[in-house]
């Protein structure tokens, strides 16, 4: 059988193709999602991350937008995936953040920690072992007490 010049280069083609990870096209289907940072939300709530809890897929990002003057978005050292990135936006500064290592990421607002102004991500496919990983680290002043409403809200989005 002779293969033609036309054959060959459409096989070289397709050979290349099928060695492409298909986490490259994933990649291209990324969301980026919005959480305000805001000094009261609606439901008179002060000092909060709207939505505190926020579920997203491995590779997509979130821009924390300093709705509200005076906060920031900083990672919790002891409440992130092994492998994942710290991050510390700037105070009034908006900061997009990409997280690709799935598991529970714990955050807060650098100035505004105790009184409460913290919030989950979770990314991917969460397990009950790595919320309960999240729970076990020791919370000060309100952050404690949201924390505790907030994983009852992780473990319902898990569902």
């Amino acid at each position: 059988m002779k293969i033609t010049r036309r054959d060959g280069l459409k096989l070289i083609g397709a050979t290349a193709l099928a060695t492409v990870p298909l986490k490259s096209f994933a990649g291209s289907h990324t969301t980026d999602h919005v959480v305000e940072m805001l000094n009261k939300d609606a439901s008179g709530e002060r000092q909060v991350f709207n939505p505190p809890v926020i579920k997203i897929a491995e590779g997509d990002s979130v821009t924390f937008t300093s709705t509200d003057r005076g906060h920031n978005s900083a990672s919790t050292k002891d409440m992130l995936p092994d492998g994942a990135a710290e991050w510390k936006g700037d105070i009034n500064g908006n900061i997009t953040v990409t997280f690709d290592v799935p598991g529970v990421y714990g955050y807060h607002c650098t100035p505004h920690q105790s009184t409460g102004m913290v919030g989950l991500v979770l990314v991917g496919d969460v397990t009950q072992e790595q919320i309960d990983a999240a729970k076990d680290v020791r919370q000060r002043g309100k952050a404690r007490s949201r924390y505790e409403d907030y994983f009852a809200m992780a473990e319902e989005k898990m569902g």
